[in-house]
């Protein structure tokens, strides 16, 4: 498949076997702390992944994303207007220290926007360790600009998309043990048993996006999508300047949650997510989080699961924010508004 694909190169059900497979290492790991500050410890303490279980610690689950997400930008979003959710995001299979990782994906839906100039795109991918195991999947939708305008789109397609991830596909590493618990590690004596479903928490510390920070960050993932990148196109666009990535502010949002949410030890799942604004170089970075459901885990009295709602906010305090809708009625965001996401999270329970 070309690398410059318009809305008009793409029909449902292709096939896409993306290049550029990854191998993943400590550098990786290290460098991605320092661009978004994440302080999970089961992500950047071996001591503790061992006394979880693990014989090393793995690779932090939303940098696995992200750098399998790259490897499909250079067929499906290379040219996007904007990337705007995801939905079914399943982490699978823990990722490691020299795992390589490959992608492929499948058109799965596809509509022509009313203008006739750009459509949107629907793909889920696949992602594959050198084994061959699959180690996450997600879908995702992206706006896609016409090579010419004048082409109609005949064969067009929105997908039904799930409201959640299936408790049935959350995987539960099996190699997780809890018995040895290290408290002092997280800072936090706040398990499952301590949220209450409904509760809101407004995390207190924001993150000023850097220009060099975001940009390196994208390099990282190889993320090539022209409106990260391209200062002099996007001139010419109603944004007039670069586009921070979207996974960034996802990531940058999860780093501020660890305070209020410190015993968080995974991503289980993200059931949906949308990018409701676009974030600049400048821009400071909030975050809430809305306890949305307390779950037992069948077999697991030492674990259970949190959905939660993470809500990113730019430059305004996120308890300023009365609503995130501009009217209920047409659910049209308030310009403020970077981040919804709904996702799923595997925390210990109390003794």
């Amino acid at each position: 498949m070309s690398s410059n694909n318009f809305l008009e190169d793409f029909f449902i059900g292709q096939f896409i076997n993306h290049a550029t497979p990854r191998t993943i290492n400590e550098a990786d790991a290290s460098i991605y702390i320092a661009l978004t500050g994440d302080r999970r410890p089961l992500f950047c303490a071996s001591t503790f992944a061992k006394q979880l279980g693990f014989d090393k610690k793995p690779i932090n689950d939303l940098l696995v994303f992200h750098i399998a997400f790259g490897r499909t930008v250079q067929d499906i979003s290379l040219n996007a207007i904007a990337n705007l959710g995801y939905a079914d995001v399943r982490f699978i299979h823990p990722v490691f220290s020299g795992d390589t990782l490959k992608c492929t994906s499948e058109v799965i839906g596809l509509k022509e926007n009313s203008k006739k100039t750009n459509g949107i795109v629907y793909v889920h991918s696949h992602v594959f360790n050198q084994d061959n195991t699959e180690v996450m999947s997600w879908k995702r939708w992206v706006m896609i600009p016409k090579r010419d305008s004048d082409i109609n789109i005949k064969n067009t397609l929105v997908p039904n998309l799930p409201q959640s991830v299936d408790l049935n596909d959350i995987k539960i590493y099996p190699q997780l043990k809890i018995n040895n618990y290290d408290y002092l590690s997280t800072g936090s004596k706040m398990l499952w048993d301590d949220y209450s479903k409904g509760e809101t928490i407004n995390h207190t510390h924001g993150i000023t996006i850097d220009e060099t920070a975001h940009t390196m960050a994208t390099h990282l993932y190889q993320n090539n999508a022209r409106l990260h990148f391209d200062a002099n196109l996007m001139k010419n666009t109603p944004f007039q300047k670069r586009l921070v990535y979207g996974g960034h502010i996802i990531s940058l949002c999860n780093s501020i949650s660890f305070q209020g949410l410190e015993n968080v030890l995974n991503i289980a799942a993200i059931n949906s997510g949308v990018h409701s604004n676009p974030s600049f170089a400048g821009d400071t970075i909030y975050a809430k989080t809305i306890i949305k459901d307390k779950i037992e885990i069948e077999d697991r009295t030492d674990l259970g699961l949190l959905r939660l709602r993470l809500i990113g906010i730019k430059n305004q305090d996120p308890s300023e924010i009365e609503s995130l809708y501009k009217d209920n009625e047409s659910k049209i965001y308030e310009k403020n508004v970077v981040l919804d996401m709904d996702y799923t999270v595997l925390i210990p329970k109390g003794k």
